[in-house]
């Protein structure tokens, strides 16, 4: 008992040191991603469904504007990295992506695809924005629509040999495909028009970019 409350204190005493250079045992650990997911991907068929890179540059103003990046949260540094990071893993790993990769309007959700697959690759679906105000007051008919909608276009599959990546927003916890971490996949396997979906797997961005 005195062992484990003296690793507990010791663990709080590395914290900082811990998050500085990212390698004790009380750090977590980014676990391997499944080798038949990925297998699978590579194959096609997919829906990649992804959320933005760490966004903390100012904030989401109520007289928000869609093409005005300074009414709105933006990309940090550390977000543009991880943007960058997700593209290079996503082609290293050889999964292929249908193009273009859609988008949601906001600037970080734009910004993340394009870092990651070039911007003339991108392509920004307005639709995502219902799936931003879902984290916000909306009716419960507002949100039955949007998840209604959002089943419909989950379901459509891919063309032959490839991917459809979505870089979007996160979701309420609960709600939709659920909470979703910076540059987290959540990945969909389409069932077919009128058939629905199913969460094949999540990927974190760590996951990801330590899978081989």
């Amino acid at each position: 008992m005195k062992r484990l409350v003296y690793l507990s204190i010791l663990c709080v005493l590395l914290i900082i040191p811990a998050q500085t250079v990212g390698a004790t045992e009380c750090a977590p650990q980014a676990g391997p991603v499944n080798p038949s997911l990925l297998d699978s991907l590579r194959q096609g068929g997919y829906i990649l469904y992804v959320r933005h890179g760490e966004a903390t540059a100012g904030e989401d103003q109520p007289n928000l504007e869609l093409g005005d990046c300074s009414t709105q949260r933006n990309l940090s540094g550390e977000g543009r990295r991880q943007a960058e990071a997700f593209g290079e893993a996503i082609r290293r790993l050889h999964i292929p992506v249908q193009s273009p990769v859609l988008a949601g309007p906001l600037c970080r959700t734009r910004e993340t695809a394009e870092l990651a697959f070039g911007e003339e690759n991108v392509q920004i679906d307005p639709f995502w924005i219902r799936i931003y105000r879902l984290s916000g007051d909306v009716t419960p008919s507002e949100r039955e629509a949007a998840l209604a909608a959002l089943t419909s276009i989950l379901e459509k599959t891919p063309p032959l040999g490839t991917n459809q990546v979505i870089v979007a927003h996160s979701f309420p916890k609960g709600v939709g495909l659920d909470e979703i971490p910076n540059l987290g996949t959540v990945v969909v396997k389409p069932k077919g028009q009128g058939r629905g979906y199913e969460v094949a797997g999540r990927i974190s961005l760590a996951e990801l970019l330590s899978a081989r």
